[in-house]
């Protein structure tokens, strides 16, 4: 059951790149709101703190598709027979 929704996520790697790197644009942009209204009109750190929230789920969303990807390789290298273990073929 894991494995499918590991093996899910990590299916399309070059979306997920896309997408955390949107999410790390959007999230650059906040900060820069959130730093502009400080220094200038308070009113901009509002559109800082609403970019803020997608920004952080796409690139969550986006590293974690990269993850699963990096993941589902390291199981597809460590996939072992099962019947390697089965004790009548030991004697």
């Amino acid at each position: 059951m894991l494995k499918a929704v590991i093996y899910q996520l990590g299916s399309e790697p070059k979306l997920s790149l896309k997408r955390f790197l949107i999410g790390l644009a959007f999230f650059a942009a906040a900060v820069a709101f959130i730093a502009l209204g400080y220094y200038t009109l308070a009113w901009l750190q509002l559109i800082g703190l609403v970019l803020l929230l997608p920004a952080l789920v796409m690139a969550a969303w986006g590293y974690l598709g990269i993850f699963a990807n990096r993941f589902a390789q390291v199981l597809e290298k460590t996939d072992v027979d099962p019947s390697i273990f089965d004790k009548d073929k030991l004697k």
